[in-house]
């Protein structure tokens, strides 16, 4: 069982699977940072400084705070704010991605159009050829 385990383990689709796990990871919070960083302060440029984040609604009389960290210290809150805010990074990150494998199908689309290179002739091919030219000079 301890063989077959290891056999698992070590084979290349398992290693693969692992690396792709810990680079989407990271690619994440790469993507997290663009969208947080860059995209979501033009939207609250554009919308007038709105900052979604912080609209909540108190579900009991106790949260009486005006930010939604405080209010959750407080009590339970309904934070539609947050809801909102993480909606619009998926919208982005989904346009992100979906122009980035436009961009992939395009360059495969344009590497299958184009001809493959002409096959070698073969030996009996070239031979062919050689007597045909010979039998051309003597006539």
């Amino acid at each position: 069982m301890l063989t077959e385990f290891r056999e698992f383990a070590v084979k290349g689709n398992v290693v693969d699977l692992a690396i792709g796990v810990i680079i989407g990871a990271a690619f994440g919070r790469i993507v997290e940072s663009i969208v947080s960083d860059l995209f979501m302060p033009i939207v609250g440029a554009i919308l007038g400084g709105l900052d979604f984040s912080n609209y909540f609604v108190g579900l009991s009389s106790n949260v009486t705070a005006t930010s939604l960290a405080a209010a959750r210290e407080q009590g339970a809150v309904l934070a539609y704010g947050n809801f909102l805010t993480i909606v619009i990074n998926f919208l982005i990150i989904a346009w992100i991605l979906f122009m980035v494998v436009k961009g992939i199908n395009r360059l495969r689309r344009n590497a299958a159009s184009e001809p493959p290179a002409p096959a070698a002739p073969t030996k009996e091919e070239v031979l062919l050829t050689e007597i045909r030219d010979i039998l051309a000079k003597k006539a």
